[in-house]
């Protein structure tokens, strides 16, 4: 089998904001009378799909379809889920196979079967949507069935991480009779097998989960059902926790907002605030198919301009910290390679970079931000960079914005510039932070064919079981990324919940991508 050091986002810290003397946070057990839990989030799904969805889609799919392997509360590398167990059969991390659980079935009553678990990954693959996850199949060969519960997956080369793939909501599983084998589904319902179905969706604004009859897996639901609510900014979301509109908070608060419910105030009555440590980050992407990308001075020359601490500081209010490579901290083989090779914001240091390019004039560049999928502080975050930029005397920036569905769009059609992304972990292991964004096809639909790494360095380090060992691997990859600087790194987030003290278990919901598991939140029903 394999060994991983995982790094595992335990939540660190639990801030209770009550008045009232006696509400603990791990008290009572679950109560539906109250209705479905109600909770918010600013990162609605681009699409109800999973073979188009390598983003925060996933975090709707968790809780609708099944994988093969997950992460029940408290695991630090993947268990079965649909599986009854799965193991690799070689000792070359080459043949990997699964045995299903017995009577599976879809939310429809059609039955899950390895017919189903092959179609789902073939289909996948099939697709090759430029924003789906058949990036993560790179090492896959081919998909072989048995009967009705035998499924191997057999790869083209070692890979100890297939484990970590599999378990990601991008392995979801479909049913074949309601999604076409070469095409995308078009309408907006879901069929799958997880711990609750999708009883109603309404694109952008909420989407209403119910448990689900035919579930068989490790999922113990402490609640009956479970409504998200999709909002524009951290702003209107915090009003609505305090209103009782929601119960709870899961991605999109704001800094200012962080700040505001850490603070003992007669309206954060009856409210807690949930720290946990993060591993998303934040970074800008570059598009060699601009004619300013393009220049690696150019770059260079923004690396050596941004200033981390001050968006840290003043955008974040240190609700995150700076982050100097791509590998965040906590995980093995991170560096802070930007921060060695270029040091300190230097504008006089930049100007060197571009004028031995031979670049003189003023640089012009269009920074893309999406508006509200990684909470409302993104702007301040932009306007920010512009203003540094600016300042320097060397780059004359545009802004300009979009919601995340069509920004999505200019992106895989390579109409950005310069633009920003976020990345929260698909597994905590350096490779999730190195391979999605390089060779031909990556998460960025901007391809970026870097040998070294995708030939030599990741294929050496997944012949590693025990992922300490992988250290030499990452760090020569990193420096790469860092000579290259067609991805810079701005900044490692943390994880921040903020709902009402009458909700348990919001501190067991995340899994190690931090991915909310809505079958661990319930009400408390004494106090």
């Amino acid at each position: 089998m394999f060994n991983r050091n995982r790094s595992v986002q335990q939540v660190a810290a639990i801030v209770s904001l009550s008045l009232v003397s006696g509400c603990g946070l791990l008290s009572g057990e679950s109560s539906d009378d109250a209705g479905p839990i109600v909770v918010g989030t600013t990162s609605a799904p681009s699409t109800l799909d999973p073979a188009a969805a390598w983003d925060g889609s996933w975090e709707l799919f968790r809780n609708v379809y099944q994988t093969l392997l997950s992460y029940p509360t408290g695991a630090t590398s993947p268990e079965p889920d649909a599986a009854e167990n799965c193991q690799f059969t070689d000792n070359t991390s080459r043949t990997y196979h699964c045995k299903l659980r017995a009577g599976l079935k879809f939310s429809n009553g059609d039955t899950l079967d390895a017919k189903a678990v092959k179609y789902s990954i073939d289909r996948i693959k099939a697709i090759d949507a430029i924003t789906g996850p058949a990036g993560l199949l790179g090492s896959l060969d081919s998909v072989t069935v048995r009967g009705d519960r035998d499924v191997t997956f057999n790869l083209n080369e070692s890979d100890a991480t297939f484990p970590f793939v599999l378990a990601t909501p991008g392995m979801s599983i479909v049913d074949p009779d309601d999604y076409p084998a070469t095409a995308l589904r078009k309408d907006s319902g879901i069929v799958g097998s997880g711990p609750y179905r999708l009883a109603s969706y309404t694109e952008g604004k909420q989407a209403e989960l119910v448990r689900s009859d035919n579930y068989k897996g490790f999922a113990d639901r402490k609640n009956d059902a479970v409504t998200i609510r999709y909002f524009q900014d951290s702003t209107e979301m915090v009003k609505a926790l305090r209103g009782g509109d929601i119960d709870l908070t899961y991605q999109g608060l704001a800094a200012d907002d962080i700040v505001n419910l850490d603070t003992k105030s007669s309206e954060n009555e009856g409210l807690q605030l949930i720290e946990g440590a993060g591993s998303n980050i934040n970074y800008l992407v570059f598009n060699p198919k601009d004619e300013w990308s393009n220049k690696l001075a150019v770059r260079r020359a923004v690396a050596q301009v941004v200033d981390r601490d001050a968006i840290a500081h003043q955008v974040y209010q240190d609700t995150v910290d700076p982050l100097y490579s791509m590998v965040p901290s906590g995980l093995t083989g991170h560096t802070t390679g930007f921060f060695d090779d270029f040091g300190k914001p230097d504008a006089k240091k930049a100007r060197a970079i571009l004028r031995a390019a031979g670049i003189t004039e003023t640089v012009p560049l269009t920074l893309w931000y999406t508006t509200d999928r990684y909470g409302s502080d993104t702007a301040l975050e932009f306007k920010e960079l512009k203003r540094q930029l600016d300042a320097s005397g060397l780059f004359k920036v545009t802004l300009k914005s979009r919601p995340w569905n069509t920004y999505v769009k200019g992106y895989e059609k390579g109409e950005y510039p310069v633009f920003g992304r976020g990345w929260a972990p698909d597994f905590p292991d350096p490779d999730n932070f190195i391979a999605p964004f390089v060779g031909e096809q990556n998460a960025l639909g901007t391809p970026y064919p870097e040998k070294q790494i995708t030939q030599v360095l990741l294929p050496r380090s997944r012949q590693e079981s025990d992922r300490a060992n992988v250290v030499k691997e990452f760090e020569e990859a990193q420096q790469i990324l860092v000579n290259d600087a067609r991805l810079l790194p701005l900044w490692q987030g943390k994880q921040y919940l903020a709902g009402n003290e009458d909700i348990s278990g919001a501190e067991r919901s995340l899994d190690p991508s931090t991915i909310m598991m809505m079958w661990e939140l319930s009400r408390k029903t004494s106090w």
